[in-house]
């Protein structure tokens, strides 16, 4: 509770994070300590995908109707890196998602200076980001975590993991932003739904 009242106080505004990423192009740089050519052209290309999610991802009517009506006062504390594919596909639906409620705040960290958090919310023993820590935004009391990716996503990565095929890293890559690419987003608001409906259930 007290790491997530720390955290929460050095987040960024999606409005921030997204200027962060501008700057750090500008000057020629990524997020973290890694700038090397292929890790500024990933940022480039997240910078590309945000941008294009921004314009053409539409949240279902059912969730914009029930994230409005919710009174309940709620943090997102949010582990991401500029350079992740898998933050640039999802951290622009999910801030669709919290900008419908005024009572809702997302405060994204940076994970590599924050690994002590990070630490908290391993995926299968791995630093894997974007990390949403759901919380009340009166008593930091933790209420629900997501990520790294839809759990349908996250099967394919897993069994990707355990047996390659012989399939090359960077095709597999790409085939999970294809896999994006024809979700639009309705995977991610689906378990966000599900979600908060839950978070509201326990509530009553």
């Amino acid at each position: 509770m007290s790491l997530i009242k720390t955290k929460k106080s050095l987040g960024l505004s999606f409005s921030d994070y997204y200027h962060r990423m501008e700057t750090l192009l500008s000057e020629g740089k990524t997020s973290g300590t890694n700038h090397s050519e292929a890790m500024i052209q990933y940022t480039q290309l997240n910078m590309q995908r945000m941008n294009r999610l921004l314009k053409t991802i539409e949240i279902e009517a059912d969730l914009v109707e029930f994230v409005k009506s919710s009174q309940r006062s709620l943090g997102f504390l949010i582990l991401a890196e500029a350079w992740c594919g898998d933050v640039a596909q999802n951290l622009p639906i999910i801030h669709k998602i919290i900008e419908l409620n005024p009572n809702w705040q997302m405060h994204i960290v940076w994970r590599d200076e924050n690994l002590d958090l990070m630490n908290e919310y391993l995926t299968n023993g791995a630093i894997s980001i974007p990390k949403v820590i759901i919380f009340d935004a009166f008593t930091f009391e933790e209420l629900s975590v997501w990520g790294p990716r839809p759990a349908i996503l996250q099967e394919k990565v897993m069994e990707y993991k355990a047996d390659q095929k012989g399939i090359a890293y960077a095709d597999f890559v790409e085939s999970v932003h294809l896999w994006y690419a024809k979700d639009k987003g309705i995977a991610l608001q689906g378990e966000w739904k599900e979600m908060l409906m839950k978070l509201s259930a326990q509530m009553a």
